[in-house]
């Protein structure tokens, strides 16, 4: 008789339980990043891309992979080039400061720069690239344009301080694949 009764105040308290934690997940709300349209906003470079030089001769440069995770909160990027290079960025928006910032690491050198989106719908980002074999940092900076048929420009710039003129580094054309 004992056991029954253990038995059934166990059965009944794992009941009272479950029934509390459920309780609890249908009041918790949603992740702010799920809830702010800004989290959003460089939501066009979400995809499987082939990447291709932006120029008369659109040769294959590489493929990016381009992901969000934790609940909106993330966007991964994984590049890797025809030559068997590759690179990998965090991206996210701080609505702390109102702003995106990516972090960029490949062979060699990073990028850490901020920014968002210009009134043509671009994002602009703006920051250092470190040059880890020269030990140097130079202005940097990222646009991202969407275009109407769902393809995207990347273009990086670095900047030129013996001219006082920005150059391009690398133009890129994203198809998804």
């Amino acid at each position: 008789m004992n056991r029954v009764v253990t038995f059934v105040c166990l059965a009944l308290v794992l009941v009272f339980a479950a029934g509390l934690g459920a309780q609890e997940d249908a009041q918790q709300p949603t992740a702010p990043c799920e809830d702010d349209p800004a989290f959003d906003q460089w939501d066009f470079w979400l995809g499987e891309w082939n990447v291709y030089g932006n120029d008369e001769t659109r040769a294959l440069a590489g493929t990016n992979s381009i992901a969000k995770h934790y609940s909106n909160c993330l966007i991964t990027e994984t590049w890797v080039s025809t030559n068997g290079s590759g690179g990998f960025s965090i991206n996210y928006y701080n609505p702390v400061k109102g702003r995106w910032r990516q972090v960029w690491v490949s062979n060699g050198y990073s990028i850490d720069y901020t920014g968002g989106l210009n009134d043509q719908g671009q994002m602009v980002l703006e920051g250092e690239i470190d040059d880890y074999g020269k030990h140097s940092s130079t202005p940097f900076r990222g646009i991202w344009t969407p275009r109407d048929n769902g393809d995207v420009v990347q273009r990086f710039e670095i900047y030129d301080a013996e001219n006082d003129h920005w150059n391009v580094w690398f133009e890129g054309l994203y198809v998804k694949r």
